[in-house]
């Protein structure tokens, strides 16, 4: 008896097995249920990185063209091409122009809300861009080719039909998109005065992702970030970053290195490249909110890698020959429009109608910048007031609608064509604020590291100022378009002024 008891518990645990064990005939489904569920974790993994987003709206794009240039070509009977040769080189170089052209906007950007009225506006002047810039190289080429009979219809016909279709389906991702992207979460490494002044411009920010604070040290773990109703603080940053079931959208530092430890920094290398991007709060300020932090500036940030500003840059020397050409250009076409404004100030309010105020330019020069009057008196700096205030009485009527239109601006091409300025840099400032602000505000200068512009990615990213607080805040733009100085920055400011001058957006 004592000999067959093992046998029976080894017969009931063969037993109990068996019963756990999935029937021979649901085998089949039980694999096919894994392969599916395993599928679909791959296919969340891929849709977590940001360029699956732009690959498919490149995809998109391409497509739609094609489809929508042939078809419009074919019904119209399209006599442009002797060869199919012809059509791929032409649908190549349209093609290409219009991804550059959205790729300027921000068109592939997961992170650019595509339903906003502004975005809008953007990616119809960007779509009206490429028609005009593909249709000047296709009909140049034509010109010395006799065989080749363009049909402009065809492709106006088809840039009209592209234009509603590219929005519908970024409108159409952008809306699933939001409700995956809310559920994300940052990872915020450090809970200190920098964090919670990262924490404070994230929250009045439009990025929808939460954060989750962590830190090593125990006498933070458990209190808030910023007091009640913010994030709580929790503890063990390694664990949080070896955690397979949590997927980050990225890390964000907001701690001295010397403060996280070799272990630490080592992990957060691996994360970095295996997992998910480690952002610096520099890094994450200019990706994400296209502005420089002040508190990261320091007497060597023009010395640090990454500047495309040099003085041997070959983009430096051609954004001389496009201001000399454009200004000239610009001044001889808007003639007609700046008589009209001088009339019309001129009968409308005593005084000059143009007026030169001493202004400070590349590497504290000063010159003298010429606008259209828009008020009744200048700003008096003697009492104290150097800024213009909203619904400032002393606004003429039609100044008010000059500075809506960014009109009273159109004098300073003078300013450009003679080398003081710039189309393109941080604004001009008067010599009175520019002696408060460089008293006040660290490291202002860097600012005249380059030419002042009659527009420039402060001038179109943020409002009018009338604070020092306001002049910190565009300071970080203007600290932004110095670290990447570049074609790609200029085309994007030129696009969001042509929208502002059609929305009215100056004061």
């Amino acid at each position: 008896m004592l000999t067959q008891e093992p046998a029976k518990a080894a017969r009931s645990d063969v037993f109990v097995e068996e019963v756990v064990e999935t029937p021979a005939w649901e085998q089949p489904v039980a694999v096919a249920a894994q392969v599916v569920h395993e599928r679909k974790r791959l296919f969340a993994k891929i849709a977590e990185h940001d360029w699956i987003v732009a690959l498919f709206y490149v995809g998109c794009d391409i497509v739609c063209w094609v489809l929508l240039y042939g078809i419009v070509g074919y019904l119209r009977r399209d006599q442009f091409f002797t060869t199919p040769l012809e059509f791929v080189l032409v649908d190549c170089i349209v093609v290409a122009v219009i991804l550059q052209s959205l790729y300027i906007i921000g068109g592939y950007n997961r992170n650019i809300e595509t339903r906003s009225l502004t975005y809008t506006a953007e990616h119809i002047l960007a779509v009206t861009a490429a028609a005009a810039i593909s249709s000047l190289i296709i009909y140049s080429a034509a010109a010395y080719d006799a065989s080749m009979k363009p049909s402009r219809g065809v492709l106006l016909v088809s840039f009209v039909a592209f234009l509603p279709l590219s929005l519908v389906y970024r409108r159409f991702t952008r809306r699933h998109l939001a409700t995956s992207t809310a559920q994300r979460t940052f990872l915020v490494i450090g809970s200190g005065e920098l964090a919670t002044r990262f924490y404070e411009a994230y929250r009045v920010s439009p990025n929808p992702q939460q954060l989750e604070f962590v830190d090593n040290d125990t006498a933070r773990v458990g209190s808030t970030i910023a007091g009640e109703g913010s994030p709580t603080i929790h503890g063990g940053i390694a664990a949080k970053l070896a955690d397979p079931d949590r997927r980050y959208t990225g890390v964000i530092l907001t701690e001295s290195v010397d403060r996280l430890g070799q272990d630490l920094i080592e992990r957060l290398v691996r994360t970095q490249f295996q997992q998910t991007r480690v952002y610096t709060l520099e890094s994450f300020y200019e990706a994400h909110w296209r502005h420089v932090p002040m508190h990261t500036i320091d007497p060597f940030w023009p010395l640090q890698m990454g500047f495309q500003l040099a003085r041997i840059s070959p983009y430096h020397y051609l954004k001389r020959l496009f201001d000399v050409i454009a200004s000239g250009v610009l001044l001889v076409i808007s003639c007609p429009l700046m008589v009209m404004t001088w009339a019309l100030i001129r009968l409308t309010s005593p005084g000059s109608a143009i007026f030169g105020q001493l202004r400070v330019g590349r590497e504290g020069q000063r010159f003298i910048a010429y606008k259209f009057r828009t008020m009744t008196a200048p700003v008096d700096a003697d009492n104290g007031d150097i800024y213009t205030r909203e619904n400032d009485s002393r606004i003429t009527g039609v100044g008010k609608w000059l500075r809506k239109l960014r009109l009273d601006e159109l004098p300073q091409l003078w300013n450009v064509l003679k080398g003081d300025m710039s189309l393109i840099g941080p604004r001009a400032e008067w010599e009175k604020c520019v002696e408060r602000y460089e008293k006040k505000i660290p490291f202002y200068h860097f600012r005249h590291l380059v030419k002042p512009g009659i527009t420039g990615w402060a001038q179109v990213n943020y409002p009018y100022g009338d604070s020092e607080a306001d002049a910190i805040n565009k300071l970080q733009y203007d600290l932004y378009y110095i670290r990447h100085y570049s074609l790609k920055l200029d085309a994007m400011i030129v696009l969001k002024t042509v929208h502002t001058m059609l929305f009215g957006g100056g004061r």
